[in-house]
């Protein structure tokens, strides 16, 4: 039995304030560890010795859509190399949510070298939900012009919503499921010129539609029939990819300049395994444009997505909603044919403070989500638009770590997402 279901079977919610208090008062601090004392993969050769180490106790505290009200601690590890810059990050995690019970998490991020990254996501609640998940990335081949990709899943989302189709999907056909999945993504692509890259990949998923957590929220199998919504009982894509991108980014997970624009095409088909055939074709632009030397950064993102062929699961059409989308709306919440996205933020950074010996950016972001879902472009109404104003709070640590707190405004009410990583 999992440690999260034994303490959602036996410990009272006293008990759960009690260990979230404990890991609270881990205090801060920074502290010298041997090496010998932190194996591989945990400290690597750009290590010295002793290590570094920096621990961060924060609060947990969320509030989403689909989720509901979500509080807990985390206390994230961080690991330095000889250059003083995070090499290793753990985060281990203990919440509690009505819907899932106790969920203990643990996540790694693992940055060998400036060319590799390895990150883990290892999570189990009481009900229903977990997440056991691994993905890599690698530059150093071929002078650093070949990029290799993988990502490897076994997830389940007692959370998950359906409301219907197109961009007029009414809040009162809202149905609940867990859709329990398991895949993989493998990708690799080889720069040309400067500034160009082609990308080929194999895409995976399985997934299983089951009765979700939230319980005062009908099934979707008792609200929707197999006819009205194909992939209900499930499906099974597999689907090779082509990407073509152009980038003047001057950083891949934190950039403050530059330019990118990405092309991609991507059948399913039965031959290989596929639900049904069905093709989707994707157009996304994004740019960055600094003013009083990167105090004041405007972002902006363009994105087309359009899904063509008969009988296509509804989980594999083009989707909107949730904290990379439409920040004001629970994930998945419009489904059609095509979507049409923009997203606007300006990212000003407030201070720039030490804490904990980690000298962190402190950003307010403002931003605007405007978007909807459609048949086809050229059926687009502008009165299906979904308009979404909001405001984010970041924490950067560069080169490569960010975590975010992004609160939207939608129509069915505000949401709130915490994760890592900049939206887009």
């Amino acid at each position: 039995m999992s440690i999260s279901r034994r303490l959602h079977k036996t410990t009272p919610v006293r008990h759960i304030i009690s260990v979230l208090a404990a890991l609270w008062l881990l205090a801060g601090c920074t502290s010298q560890v041997p090496r010998s004392s932190l194996p591989f993969p945990v400290t690597c050769t750009s290590c010295g010795d002793p290590v570094k180490v920096v621990t961060v106790p924060l609060p947990v505290i969320a509030s989403s859509p689909n989720e509901g009200i979500t509080v807990g601690a985390l206390t994230a590890f961080l690991i330095h190399n000889k250059n003083d810059e995070i090499s290793t990050m753990l985060a281990p995690q203990i919440n509690h949510n009505n819907n899932f019970g106790v969920t203990a998490s643990l996540y790694g991020a693992f940055y060998p070298s400036l060319n590799s990254t390895v990150e883990l996501n290892l999570s189990q609640s009481g009900k229903i939900n977990h997440a056991y998940e691994i993905r890599g990335r690698d530059l150093s081949y071929l002078d650093n012009k070949l990029e290799l990709n993988a990502y490897l899943f076994k997830i389940s989302d007692g959370s998950s919503r359906f409301f219907g189709f197109d961009a007029k999907s009414p809040q009162q056909k809202e149905s609940n499921y867990a859709n329990d999945e398991v895949g993989y993504t493998f990708s690799g692509g080889y720069q040309f010129g400067k500034h160009f890259q082609i990308s080929l990949g194999d895409r995976f998923r399985d997934v299983t539609i089951r009765p979700g957590a939230v319980k005062k929220i009908p099934y979707i199998k008792n609200t929707f029939s197999t006819t009205d919504v194909p992939g209900i009982n499930g499906f099974t894509t597999h689907a090779p990819r082509v990407s073509i991108s152009y980038s003047t980014l001057n950083d891949r997970d934190t950039p403050t300049y530059g330019g990118y624009a990405r092309f991609t095409f991507e059948p399913t088909m039965t031959e290989l395994g596929g639900a049904a055939n069905y093709r989707h074709y994707e157009v996304e632009t994004k740019g960055f444009v600094p003013l009083d030397n990167g105090r004041y950064i405007s972002v902006f993102r363009f994105m087309y997505n359009q899904t063509l062929g008969h009988d296509v699961p509804f989980l594999e059409q083009s989707i909107l909603g949730g904290e990379t989308t439409l920040r004001g709306y629970g994930r998945n919440r419009f489904i059609d044919n095509s979507f049409f996205l923009c997203n606007f933020e300006e990212r000003i950074r407030l201070f720039r403070w030490e804490v904990f010996s980690v000298t962190a950016d402190w950003e307010l972001a403002p931003f605007i989500d405007f978007g909807a879902v459609m048949e086809s472009l050229d059926k687009a109404n502008g009165s299906n638009f979904e308009f979404n104003p909001g405001v984010g709070f970041r924490a950067i640590v560069r080169p490569n770590i960010v975590g975010r707190v992004d609160l939207g405004i939608g129509k069915d009410g505000p949401a709130i997402f915490v994760g890592l990583g900049y939206p887009f």
